[in-house]
């Protein structure tokens, strides 16, 4: 007892030696380190931002931001504040205000804005993307403008932490910790092409070796860029051109064996599935309402509109139901479905919005999760066994991982997991028109129907849905090249190009950040698409 008692006694004097003169200042570190392990020499003035480089911050308050809340609504009881507030993060570069963000309430825990005054967590982990909420507010201020500020050299960095509250109205409070760097950015490394190997290609089962023409020199350079971190956490990137393999690169320990997570990729296969079963009756069309398949009255929020709820509304990400995963305050946002003990039941509570959402596009991963469930509750055996003997044997693809619901119904939500050039073959029974070694595995008219524009992505230009699957265009030395593609977290693409006999695989680990597809796009316009046309 004594022991435990001295240990926290010293735990207690080491973190208040180092924050008590630190109050309201946030420190920056280039690795985690424990609070009994900071020493003063350990608090970065000086940083190097390179592609490479990881960056923490400690973060020492006054009092929990709870009290700081409870001074912009004394009205509201605590319970409340942190429902409706949490931090704002602001930073600047060169003393210019680049970009300022809300933290979404729930992110952190709710508990700790009662109790923590001292913090710590990254904004740069490239060994850990994604796993907090202050990667996330880092990667939006770099997507915001900060990508653009951090121009090669030197720079002043701050960032400052506040409290808002938005009830109903927005009220930030003053600062309440802050903290600078001098940043030396050094993030363009210098490529030799002439040093690089590409990877010899081999063939693999239903894709022999291409002998197209392609410019080597420009994929050397994308392979040198992604070795280097400019492309950050990518796996993989595979090229089928005309059903053959032509270039096939793997990276940052991935192999060929790899099963990757891409994630909401997964969707794409629901909307697949939709078309083989109803190609063998098991499900009439995709004109199908929701009161063919359940006893809505069991539900809540019944309504006439609900029941009439058609499986083409749910492939086209287009139904009424109050779900959008984009915000955070929709009560079918895919964040509250997943405590849920049943999710098709949670999908199916959900109210109507039939003012916000009358046909409009809007993503909502609980109608797709619907879409399984009615698929497995449809075909005799069940979804997971159907689709191994409809689609994945006939692939050829035996070794790939479902993830489930609780209800231990395949997840159609995302997270299937397979290696890149299964994924491939995917991409190519599109491009096939459904075609696989003699049989036809989807209807040429699924695909048809599946690869037209049916709504316009709002904010986006010239970008529209499938059923299930996106649509865009990129244009290179004025041409225009047309596809229909998977998209999942983290910047994982299958690209099934239109007017093209190109398939294009990409598998990364970006996960919650802001730049993963964004870099995608860049792979594509300035090397993959050059390269190969």
């Amino acid at each position: 007892m004594r022991i435990i008692l001295f240990s926290f006694c010293l735990y207690f004097f080491l973190t208040n030696a180092v924050y008590g003169q630190n109050t309201g200042r946030i420190i920056f570190t280039d690795r985690s380190i424990p609070a009994a392990d900071l020493k003063s020499a350990d608090m970065l003035s000086n940083y190097t931002l390179t592609n490479k480089s990881n960056l923490f911050i400690r973060v020492s308050l006054a009092r929990p931001i709870a009290d700081d809340l409870r001074d912009l609504a004394p009205e509201l009881p605590v319970d409340s504040l942190i429902k409706t507030g949490n931090y704002q993060f602001s930073f600047y570069v060169d003393d210019h205000l680049v970009h300022q963000t809300n933290l979404i309430p729930g992110a952190p825990y709710p508990a700790t804005l009662k109790t923590d005054t001292v913090w710590s967590k990254p904004l740069i982990n490239n060994q850990n993307e994604g796993a907090f909420w202050s990667q996330s507010a880092w990667n939006r201020f770099m997507y915001n403008g900060g990508d653009s500020a951090f121009t090669e050299g030197t720079h002043t960095f701050r960032l400052e932490l506040r409290p808002y509250i938005k009830a109903p109205d927005l009220k930030v409070g003053e600062v309440i910790a802050s903290g600078k760097l001098n940043i030396a950015v050094k993030r363009k490394p210098v490529i030799d092409a002439s040093a690089i190997r590409l990877s010899p290609v081999k063939p693999y089962p239903g894709f022999p070796v291409s002998e197209d023409h392609f410019n080597r020199g420009l994929i050397k350079t994308l392979k040198a860029n992604i070795e280097a971190e400019v492309f950050k956490h990518i796996t993989g990137v595979i090229v089928i051109k005309n059903g053959k393999l032509l270039i096939e690169e793997y990276f940052n320990g991935a192999t060929r064996d790899s099963l990757h997570d891409v994630r909401s990729v997964g969707k794409s296969f629901a909307s697949t599935m939709t078309g083989i079963a109803i190609q063998d009756g098991y499900i009439k069309s995709e004109q199908q309402t929701l009161q063919e398949f359940y006893d809505l009255k069991g539900f809540d929020h019944f309504s006439a509109k609900k029941a009439v709820v058609s499986l083409k509304d749910l492939l086209t990400m287009s139904s009424p139901f109050k779900g959008n995963d984009d915000d955070p305050a929709s009560p079918g946002n895919e964040e509250n479905m997943y405590p849920a003990a049943d999710w098709v039941k949670f999908t199916l509570d959900l109210p109507l919005d039939t003012i916000s959402y009358k046909g409009q596009w809007h993503y909502f991963t609980a109608g797709v999760v619907l879409l399984g469930g009615i698929l497995d509750k449809s075909i005799p055996g069940g979804l997971e066994t159907y689709a191994d003997r409809k689609l994945f044997k006939p692939l050829g693809i035996v070794n790939y991982k479902w993830q489930y619901t609780p209800a231990h119904v395949v997840n159609t939500a995302g997270g299937i997991r397979m290696n890149a050039l299964d994924f491939a073959k995917y991409g190519q029974l599109y491009k096939n028109n459904g075609h696989w070694k003699g049989k036809q595995l989807l209807p040429k008219s699924w695909i048809s129907k599946t690869f037209t524009a049916h709504l316009p992505i709002p904010g986006r230009v010239d970008e529209h849905y499938g059923y299930l699957f996106w649509n865009r265009k990129y244009v290179v030395k004025g041409k225009s090249y047309e596809t229909f593609y998977c998209a999942g977290n983290g910047g994982n693409k299958i690209f099934v190009f239109k007017d093209q006999p190109l398939v294009v695989v990409i598998t990364a680990t970006a996960y919650g950040s802001a730049y993963g597809h964004k870099q995608v796009d860049q792979m594509m316009e300035n090397y993959i698409l050059p390269a190969v046309f």
